[in-house]
């Protein structure tokens, strides 16, 4: 590989990959600003990595000239953001779900925090030079989606996460030809990523301090206690 090519593709790596800022981070999930950091960051994580694991495992050997291709990375750059947003969703709702279950907040609240931590996370990781993707688009698919989220069973659920596999599969820029045989290996592989997800949110989430600030003073919803 030439050193042009070589140097090409690291700066499009860091690029998108600074676009999607994740960082790893240890400290308990007790409020809903800390829950959200978690959120936007685990989804920019898992999107990223299985977008380009992907990439590379159907392209082979012909990867690092694909980005020779203006076409190619600009179809990478819209790809990276709806796998990411379709992610964000996922994650959002679910671990929303996890953090109120044992609260008295009612439905309505659930939604109006998912809805500021999907917002929060689009704005902060969103390129506004990003072909291919609209935020507000993806912002009234969500409100729909919550509109339908059942918050005591389903949102709990690992079959919550629904969006992401779509999304990877129409997005990433490979032929349809081949996406047709994909669906299975990525569905696995996305869930298998989910799993270690779950299971980091479940050891540091603080759900009675989440649901004590709820209770007490949101001001993402205005509900105050009584």
């Amino acid at each position: 590989m030439n050193n042009a090519l070589l140097d090409r593709i690291t700066a499009l790596s860091r690029l998108i990959g600074s676009r999607l800022a994740f960082r790893s981070d240890s400290f308990p999930l007790d409020n809903i600003d800390r829950l959200e950091e978690f959120v936007a960051g685990r989804a920019a994580f898992v999107s990223q990595k299985k977008l380009y694991g992907y990439l590379k495992e159907r392209i082979g050997t012909r990867w690092p000239s694909m980005f020779e291709d203006e076409v190619f990375r600009t179809s990478i750059a819209t790809a990276s953001m709806q796998v990411f947003a379709a992610s964000l969703s996922d994650l959002t709702i679910h671990a929303v779900a996890h953090a109120l279950t044992g609260s008295d907040a009612p439905d309505k609240v659930k939604a109006d925090i998912a809805h500021e931590i999907f917002v929060s996370g689009l704005q902060k990781n969103q390129d506004e030079a990003t072909e291919g993707f609209d935020q507000e688009q993806a912002i009234s698919e969500f409100d729909r989606r919550l509109k339908g989220t059942d918050w005591s069973f389903g949102a709990l659920l690992p079959a919550n996460f629904t969006r992401s596999p779509a999304a990877l599969l129409r997005w990433a820029p490979i032929a349809d030809r081949y996406k047709k045989f994909d669906a299975e290996i990525v569905e696995n592989s996305l869930k298998f990523a989910w799993v270690d997800i779950r299971e980091q949110l479940s050891r540091r989430l603080d759900a009675d301090a989440i649901a004590r600030e709820v209770n007490e003073n949101n001001p993402r919803t205005g509900r105050m206690k009584p």
